[in-house]
């Protein structure tokens, strides 16, 4: 089936539009974007510069996709946003395309549900699964990982990390890194533990859990610096993929690690 756009709609001949995709009222499409199968645009969407959106994405009214970047450096560079399959993006939520400072690319994965006014800066990486609440903005070259949950009005400063099934609780502010598997929240993010309910949401068995409960209580409640804890952790817990993944996240930590 070929696309169907509204005639009201504004698409640039220059831009590609796949099968099966639906461009609805009001929307603008322009020179250089690239739109998958079976992706809908519903209504008054703009989606501009070198912009690829994936497979089976449905964009609500009033949503802008692959704006210029606002950073005050940007002077006109051909940089790039890419959306991967089967996300849900909601009314008036933003998403810009990357600046000169970091790889040229904004990303975000697959599987993903951004509510309502959620910005994501220029440069950010966003993984699979991820669920952003209304309202949540996310600065420049920001990384979210994949399975995270984060409250409405919620703050990310710039550069700061997200671990993969995290939960961050509604309007946190989040100046350094959320550990994965942790639950932090409050003004400025503190740790609240293990995000248990979550882990096991996702299959995670009970020797899982206790591995990552024991971990957790070796890295944030027995007062220890981070490297001597890593090292308590490596001698007396199994060093699965997830434990790996969390003392390499904690290593590989630049702005400090919520506490």
């Amino acid at each position: 089936m070929q696309a169907s756009i509204h005639p009201s709609a504004i698409v640039d001949p220059k831009s590609e539009i796949g099968a099966q995709v639906t461009i609805g009222p009001f929307c603008i499409v322009k020179e250089g974007v690239r739109i998958k199968k079976g992706t809908t645009l519903l209504s008054h969407v703009v989606v501009e510069g070198s912009t690829e959106i994936g497979e089976n994405c449905t964009i609500h009214p009033f949503a802008s996709i692959g704006m210029a970047p606002q950073d005050l450096k940007y002077k006109g560079e051909n940089t790039r946003l890419v959306i991967g399959d089967n996300n849900i993006v909601r009314e008036y939520a933003s998403i810009h395309r990357a600046s000169v400072g970091g790889d040229g690319s904004t990303v975000i994965g697959n599987d993903n549900f951004l509510m309502g006014y959620v910005h994501i800066a220029h440069d950010c990486k966003v993984g699979n699964s991820v669920i952003m609440a209304n309202g949540v903005n996310l600065s420049g070259h920001v990384t979210v990982e994949n399975h995270v949950v984060i409250g409405g009005l919620s703050g990310l400063h710039q550069y700061t990390r997200v671990g993969e099934y995290a939960m961050v609780g509604g309007a946190s502010k989040i100046v350094q890194d959320a550990p994965p598997y942790m639950i932090v929240a409050g003004h400025e993010a503190k740790l609240f533990g293990l995000n248990t309910i979550g882990l096991k949401r996702h299959g995670f068995d009970d020797s899982e859990v206790n591995d990552l409960k024991k971990a957790y209580k070796i890295l944030f409640r027995e007062k220890r610096t981070l490297s001597d804890a890593i090292m308590k952790i490596n001698a007396e817990i199994p060093v699965t993929d997830h434990i790996r993944h969390l003392i390499t996240f904690i290593e590989e930590n630049k702005r400090g690690i919520c506490r």
